[in-house]
């Protein structure tokens, strides 16, 4: 073999390696974005609905948590599910569990029945986030994986945002929203459906327990989607409270959350992108860390200003999300593919108890030092990530 033939086969095999499955990624995030289109509609809809038959904000509360128990008792089982049945199967099946759990709700009516509605709803839901995030990590090539999973995260919240605005149509009233949720649901399996024979193969060899480990062996990546969740959660529950503490209205608040929302949505494809070119992506982590510390402890400083928190916020919103885009990119490009689908599922779980510990946090620190504990709190779980983050590229370097 001449060395121009061998060139070539070499060429040829790296840009095999460097394209990027379409069809796969693009069903995987079809998929769960009809499925993030449903919870944005869902969640305010049953919350709406509890209120009006006069269950406290304690119960409705106490209601809505299930879904963290669940997504945190879902994520060490979906893996050795679907190594069982296959990725595809085990998503069809959390699609159409998910779906009549949708319509349960409409269909029962005592409160207590909501429990394990929510219960069995959003166990669905995670296994579907897990197993989707899992085949786009798969089909994404380390040099386009930033790129991908930007637009994943794009489109996704695009459903979340899309969600609402059909429940401002549509009404709690009936029949029809709760149809429209199942009914979009179950058209998520139809991506499924076209791209039929490219699900990925989880390892058989995958050692009994593993999923554990995958918590702490990629700290950066675990560590960033954990304090997101905390975050995400904890501010978008909160916000609201300290907006009106502050002195904006009930209206001028909710349009600054619509503010982070827009920058969540714009910014993820060059974030994604720009960490496809840089040599650490915990580099890229650490400064959407240091963004996030600075904007919140920017807040109380910018709350005379109604359209100079709104530039903050557009800004931080957008850079704070790249905690997820880019925490799952890192923790793609670190793993092997047969190592993913745990990985995944330990993504998943602690973005879940994130999602726990943030609102109690927070509130515990709003109820202690008034609103400045707002930003306080804020600022101390991306203090704790950044100084986790340095304190890793500190290390590694000496090594």
């Amino acid at each position: 073999m001449d060395r121009s033939t061998a060139d070539d086969i070499v060429a040829e095999a790296e840009a095999e390696l460097q394209s990027v499955d379409w069809l796969s990624a693009a069903a995987a995030i079809a998929s769960i974005s009809a499925v993030g289109i449903a919870l944005g509609l869902g969640l305010p809809l049953l919350s709406v609905i509890l209120e009006r038959r006069g269950i406290s904000a304690s119960m409705i509360g106490a209601n809505t948590a299930v879904a963290g128990v669940a997504s945190l008792v879902a994520a060490p089982l979906v893996t050795p599910i679907a190594q069982r049945l296959g990725v595809r199967l085990s998503m069809l099946l959390a699609i159409l569990v998910a779906g009549l759990s949708a319509i349960g709700f409409y269909l029962f009516q005592p409160f207590w029945t909501w429990f394990p509605l929510r219960l069995s709803f959003h166990f669905s839901i995670t296994a579907l986030f897990v197993l989707s995030e899992f085949w786009i990590n798969a089909a994404a090539p380390p040099g386009k994986r930033g790129l991908v999973l930007g637009i994943y995260a794009t489109v996704l919240s695009l459903g979340f945002a899309f969600g609402p605005w059909i429940f401002s149509q549509v009404g709690s009233d009936g029949f029809v929203p709760f149809g429209i949720g199942a009914g979009v649901i179950f058209a998520s399996a139809i991506p499924l459906f076209l791209a039929w024979d490219r699900q990925p193969a989880i390892a058989r060899d995958r050692r009994k327990g593993s999923f554990w480990r995958y918590v702490y062996i990629v700290p950066a990546a675990t560590g960033a989607v954990l304090i997101f969740g905390a975050v995400e959660s904890g501010g978008f529950a909160l916000f609201p409270v300290f907006g009106e503490r502050v002195g904006f209205t009930e209206a001028g608040a909710a349009q600054l959350l619509t503010a982070v929302g827009i920058g969540n949505v714009l910014m993820q494809i060059p974030i994604g992108l720009l960490s496809d070119h840089v040599r650490d992506r915990r580099i890229l982590l650490s400064i959407c860390a240091g963004v996030g510390l600075i904007g919140t402890l920017c807040l109380p400083i910018f709350a005379s200003d109604w359209w100079l928190m709104a530039c903050v916020l557009f800004l931080w919103g957008g850079v704070v999300a790249g905690l997820y885009t880019v925490g799952l990119a890192h923790l793609g490009s670190r793993l092997p593919a047969s190592d993913l689908a745990d990985a995944n599922a330990a993504f998943i779980f602690c973005y879940s108890a994130g999602m726990l510990i943030g609102p109690q946090l927070i509130g515990t620190a709003m109820d202690l030092f008034g609103s400045d504990g707002f930003a306080w709190s804020l600022a101390s779980f991306f203090a704790v990530y950044l100084s986790l983050v340095l304190t890793r590229l500190v290390v590694d370097r000496g090594t």
